[in-house]
C-alpha cells in the first residue's frame, strides 16, 4: 500500500492507496510547529480506524508547499514506517512537461493536480483548485503544463472582510438563498459564493478561448463542492485529485 500526503498551507490531506484504489482519506490542520510524533498519532489512528495494518504500508509519497514540514514528514515516514518517501519536486519524473518560464516556480501540488487530471481525463484539462488560493492549471492533451492563474482563496477573501472592516462578521461559506441579500450575512455570502462562481466562469472562459478547444474543467480542493454548484463551466468535481496525482507520479518513478 501507498501512503500519499499532500501538505498544503491550510490542510494536510492523507490518502491510503491499495493499487489505484483509495482505501481511506482524511484532512488535518497544517501546523508548522507540530512534531512528527504528533502527526503520526493522527495517521496511525486513521489506519487503525480503517482496519489497515501499518505493516502493509510499503511505500510513501509527499507533495509539500510548506518547506519546514517536508523534513517533519520525511522523519515521520522513516520513524514509523521505515520508508524513504518520494518527494514530488524538481528532478522527479511527473509525466507532465512544464512549459512555464521558470518550471521551478510551479508548486508540487499544482504539478500533482496536472498529473492526476491528465491521467484521468486525457484531453485538454483545466483544473480549478479551490483551497488556500484559487488556482487554475491548464494541461494540454499532449500532457504539457501550460500555466494558469492564481487568485486569493475563498476563505482568505471572507476572512479579509472580517478582519479589515469594523462591522462585518465572520460568515459560514454556504450558498445564500438569493443574490440580493436582505441582511449582512446573506449579502456577504452572496458576494463571496456567487462572486467566486463568476470569477471561475470568467477566467475559465478566457483560458478556453486561448486554448482554442474545449477542455474538461475539474474542480478540486476544500471548497470545490460549494462552488461547483454555482459555476457554469465546471464539468467534474474530484476532491481526491491531488492525492491521485501524487500516486500517479509515485508510480511513474517506481517503474
Amino acid at each position: 500500500m501507498l501512503l500519499a500526503i499532500d501538505i498544503g498551507n491550510t490542510n494536510v490531506t492523507i490518502g491510503i492507496f491499495d493499487g489505484n484504489k483509495i482505501r481511506a482519506t482524511c484532512r488535518l490542520s497544517t501546523h508548522v510547529s507540530q512534531m512528527p510524533d504528533e502527526y503520526a498519532v493522527f495517521i496511525l489512528s486513521l489506519l487503525r480506524h480503517r482496519g489497515i495494518d501499518t505493516e502493509n504500508i510499503k511505500e510513501g509519497a509527499i507533495s509539500c508547499v510548506v518547506p519546514p514540514l517536508l523534513t517533519t514528514f520525511n522523519e515521520l515516514f522513516k520513524k514509523y514506517f521505515d520508508i524513504t518517501p518520494l518527494n514530488v519536486g524538481p528532478g522527479v519524473k511527473t509525466g507532465i512537461r512544464i512549459r512555464m518560464d521558470n518550471p521551478r516556480e510551479v508548486g508540487s501540488d499544482r504539478i500533482a493536480n496536472a498529473a492526476g487530471a491528465h491521467s484521468l481525463y486525457k484531453g485538454p484539462v483545466i483544473v480549478v483548485a479551490l483551497g488556500t488560493a484559487t488556482a487554475f492549471d491548464t494541461v494540454s492533451k499532449e500532457g504539457d503544463y501550460l500555466g494558469g492563474a492564481v487568485a486569493p482563496g475563498i476563505a482568505i477573501a471572507a476572512e479579509a472582510l472580517y478582519t479589515r472592516t469594523a462591522a462585518l462578521p465572520r460568515v459560514e461559506l454556504v450558498r445564500p438563498k438569493k443574490a440580493i441579500g436582505t441582511n449582512t450575512v446573506a449579502a456577504m455570502q452572496s458576494g463571496i459564493i456567487f462572486g467566486y462562481a463568476g470569477l471561475i466562469d470568467g477566467i475559465v472562459t478566457r483560458i478556453q478561448k486561448e486554448l482554442g478547444e474545449k477542455a474538461t474543467v475539474v474542480a478540486t480542493g476544500g471548497y470545490a463542492s460549494v462552488i461547483a454548484r454555482e459555476a457554469k463551466v465546471i464539468d467534474k468535481v474530484n476532491p481526491d485529485l491531488t492525492l491521485i496525482g501524487i500516486r500517479v507520479i509515485h508510480d511513474i518513478n517506481r517503474e
